[in-house]
């Protein structure tokens, strides 16, 4: 599948951590950071007022908030014969009042010329994520850091790259946006099943074969599926909006609200349904037996269980041969559903697609006997301390086949 590349959006990026000085307004209400070096690497000697800006900010659950506002970047200095004094300001804002002292500070220069501030609190799976996605190192300091964004030494944008940018509210444009199209056309402008959209998902990628690599097919799957959603959804919605928000008293602000809504929501709960249809693909594909959505204790329904429910409730069935593995599109704080989900099973699994989850989730689920499985693909994401203890799902496949006797 062809991919745009990291820089078809950006040119660099500047990270720090954040002082008490640059967040505390009993300290400092400047709005403004000395011009150090790395900063002159990003934004250059000339002066830039009024820099068109996204703020972000991305907390460890809640969803982003963004402001769209200005920064400024210039030499307080500009006719002294022999001094320079470069700063950078920012105004205050909803995301610029949210800033607390060790706070991530990332600021990012878009290919269009305009900028990204996104704010992330230390130590998050979010700053991890950002932090691969710009090949930065692990731990940024107070010292600003610079890193650019080379054309020529660009890699594609892969899952786990495309899954950042969305949560930066980026949506990639579509190398194969003419094929995608054609795959979608039978549908008009009504979103098939998920089902229905998993199938032809899988139909379209004939080459990928779950029995070759599980671990590379299952990413190549739902890549494929979002790409056909989200080519529909735009579709669906352009159609919606054209249409217009009126009411018999204005515009129909209720409406539209509910609209957007209804969007986001779909996102969401396609992704862990698709998620769920192509992991019951691969394990058919690969002859493992399983039930999906099995009830267990107290009403608990764990997304799989091997080798099924009737085994599970048969209490002369070892406890030591069933397994459950838990499937997570995204994870944030939501893993710990899995652990109450099936009773007579002590070390649980759990797959999710989340790229560089934070080193204190991984080491509590490792505390609580859980153990993750992450597609091979998204390993790198992961520092290396984790990656150790990571499970692929080619790891998985042959634990599974040896309780059930296969």
């Amino acid at each position: 599948m062809k991919r745009g590349q990291l820089s078809d959006y950006f040119e660099g990026v500047v990270v720090k951590r954040l002082s008490a000085v640059e967040t505390s307004p009993e300290t400092s209400n400047q709005h403004e950071f000395n011009g150090a070096a790395a900063l002159r690497q990003l934004l250059g000697a000339d002066d830039r007022k009024n820099i068109p800006a996204r703020f972000v900010w991305l907390g460890q659950e809640q969803e982003a908030i963004t402001v769209e506002d200005t920064v400024s970047w210039y030499d307080a200095r500009r006719n002294h014969p022999t001094r320079t004094e470069y700063r950078l300001y920012y105004p205050s804002n909803e995301i610029t009042m949210m800033m607390r002292e060790g706070d991530v500070f990332f600021l990012a220069l878009c290919s269009d010329g305009s900028a990204m501030v996104i704010v992330v609190p230390v130590g998050s799976t979010i700053q991890n994520q950002l932090l691969w996605l710009f090949g930065l190192e692990d731990q940024p300091e107070f010292n600003f850091a610079f890193q650019g964004v080379d054309p020529a030494a660009s890699t594609e944008l892969d899952f786990a790259a495309r899954y950042i940018l969305d949560e930066l509210g980026i949506e990639p444009e579509e190398p194969e946006s003419g094929l995608l199209d054609d795959l979608i056309e039978p549908f008009g402008l009504v979103f098939p099943t998920t089902r229905i959209f998993s199938d032809l998902a899988r139909s379209s990628l004939p080459e990928i074969s779950a029995q070759d690599d599980p671990d590379a097919a299952l990413l190549a799957w739902m890549e494929r599926e979002e790409q056909l959603f989200r080519r529909l959804e735009r579709r669906i919605v352009e159609d919606r909006i054209s249409g217009g928000f009126r009411a018999e008293d204005g515009a129909d602000v209720d409406g539209f609200l509910a609209f957007s809504l209804s969007v986001q929501n779909r996102r969401k709960s396609r992704a862990g349904q698709a998620l769920e249809n192509h992991m019951e693909a691969m394990f058919d594909a690969l002859g493992i037996r399983f039930a999906r959505g099995a009830r267990t204790e107290n009403n608990n329904k764990p997304d799989f269980l091997f080798p099924g429910a009737a085994e599970y409730h048969e209490p002369d069935f070892p406890s030591e041969r069933l397994m459950m593995l838990g499937a997570k599109s995204t994870l944030k704080d939501r893993w710990r559903q899995v652990l109450s989900e099936a009773e007579r099973i002590e070390h649980k699994h759990l797959l999710t697609l989340e790229p560089g989850i934070s080193e204190n989730q991984t080491d509590e689920m490792l505390a609580k006997h859980l153990q993750l499985v992450i597609p091979r693909g998204l390993h790198s994401t992961y520092r290396l301390t984790q990656q150790a203890w990571l499970m692929s799902v080619a790891d998985f496949i042959p634990i599974v086949r040896a309780r059930q006797g296969a």
